[in-house]
């Protein structure tokens, strides 16, 4: 399907390009935008560990974090300063990004054990998927159901929640941990079923 011919993408890359601009008519770099965004998405860890409701904002540093992970790219199509080093360096930033939002759910509240696990099976994924690529794969082979947005999304709907009802706060964070590690499982599979057919 082309991505022009659904008006949802075309409407979040307006938007995207659209918070850019400001970016671009300052001079910043990809690079610098890119790190905005790690620096958003690990500011999301004190306000997890103040609890109560500092999750709410917690939620909208995660939240915002995910927005940022798109400007970069948008910065760097606007002005023509695409690299391959950029390329990296957005994907070390999205994989500190990633641990970092696990963590916030455990410093909420979550149980320890299952956002370990979660982050662990997260990072396995990203790795098979970088192998396959060192291994000739050439393109992203799928898109798991434990991509970036769905991740932004989990554990901000989740800090979100707990924020918001305090009470449930304990319950809702051991769901969204639990939730996180079983789509982080389901995607493995996922990737790991995809590399093995374009490979052997």
């Amino acid at each position: 399907m082309d991505p022009r011919d659904n008006r949802l993408v075309c409407w979040w890359l307006g938007l995207v390009h659209g918070l850019a601009r400001p970016f671009v008519r300052l001079g910043a770099s990809p690079d610098a935008v890119t790190l905005v965004g790690l620096a958003v998405s690990l500011l999301a860890l004190p306000l997890a560990w103040l609890g109560g409701r500092w999750l709410l904002a917690s939620a909208l540093a995660v939240f915002a974090s995910g927005i940022t992970d798109n400007l970069d790219g948008a910065v760097a199509v606007m002005t023509g300063r695409a690299t391959k080093w950029g390329a990296v360096l957005d994907s070390a930033c999205d994989r500190v990004g990633d641990m970092a939002f696990l963590t916030a759910l455990w410093l909420a509240g979550a149980p320890a054990g299952v956002c370990v696990a979660a982050g662990g099976v997260t990072f396995l994924q990203e790795y098979v998927r970088a192998r396959a690529v060192a291994g000739g794969m050439s393109e992203v082979g799928v898109v798991s159901v434990w991509e970036r947005p769905s991740r932004v999304l989990v554990v901000g709907m989740f800090l979100l929640a707990a924020g918001l009802h305090p009470a449930w706060g304990g319950w809702l964070l051991a769901v969204g941990s639990w939730a996180a590690l079983g789509l982080a499982v389901v995607g493995l599979v996922q990737v790991g079923a995809t590399v093995r057919r374009r490979l052997r």
